[in-house]
């Protein structure tokens, strides 16, 4: 864990994290056994596990900003790093993800391990790729909902190659966020597909994959996600009102 250790990580064991999540503490640990997680914000709405994206871990300038704008709108967020990722920090080799099914099953043992102490259903969510983990994960087992900022609906250059099979068996309400002219789906093309009822996107003005709009709209990054961060927000208070929490 020296990498984590060098961005000031605390070394803790599971039922320290346990605790701290309970009483909705902040901070970055290392849980002995399970790996890096963050944790910030207090539960006042949910509690939301958020994954990252392909080329970059939960530290990654766009996952900070978000995951900080969002809890400030009372949602407490937990952010992991994938094995995969924690390999590319240790040994500062770059290096593709697994499967997504092995990311999947990472993502299930997370959320096995963080809901043995919550008191109402956790959220998943995630930036891109994770976000399709967290949606494939929704079809395999019950979570409360799904977040999912920039959603990879088809890869680079190639539209031709939807992700959209398994979205018809995700039965829980799901927020897609996804800027106006993101490459890996663009409104054009996006509102051309067929999405299930429980299926919600929302569009942010001329923001691509990551958010960035063009200059020429007087908009900032910071803008978009933070816009981003109050959609989310915003689903999650109303469908847990829907469902009586």
């Amino acid at each position: 864990m020296r990498h984590y250790a060098e961005q000031g990580y605390a070394e803790i064991n599971r039922t320290v994290f346990h605790r701290e999540l309970q009483k909705g503490g902040s901070g970055a640990f290392y849980i002995e056994g399970r790996g890096p997680v963050t944790l910030q914000g207090e539960p006042i709405l949910g509690h939301l596990l958020f994954a990252h994206g392909a080329g970059a871990g939960q530290d990654s300038a766009f996952m900070r900003q978000f995951v900080t704008s969002l809890a400030r709108c009372g949602v407490q967020v937990l952010t992991l790093d994938f094995s995969y990722m924690q390999q590319m920090h240790e040994s500062g080799r770059r290096r593709p993800p697994p499967k997504v099914d092995k990311l999947v099953d990472e993502l299930a043992q997370w959320c096995r391990f963080v809901e043995q102490v919550l008191p109402s259903p956790l959220w998943v969510g995630g930036k891109s790729m994770g976000g399709r983990v967290a949606s494939m994960l929704a079809t395999q087992q019950s979570v409360a909902g799904v977040i999912v900022a920039g959603y990879p609906f088809h890869p680079a250059r190639t539209p031709e190659k939807r992700r959209l099979a398994h979205w018809p068996q995700v039965a829980c309400p799901a927020l897609i966020i996804q800027g106006e002219r993101d490459p890996l789906g663009t409104r054009q093309e996006v509102e051309g597909y067929t999405l299930p009822a429980n299926v919600n996107v929302e569009w942010l003005t001329e923001g691509d994959h990551d958010f960035k709009p063009r200059r020429s709209t007087g908009l900032s990054q910071q803008v978009l996600i933070d816009e981003a961060a109050l959609l989310a927000a915003s689903f999650v208070r109303a469908c847990t009102a829907a469902s009586g929490g």
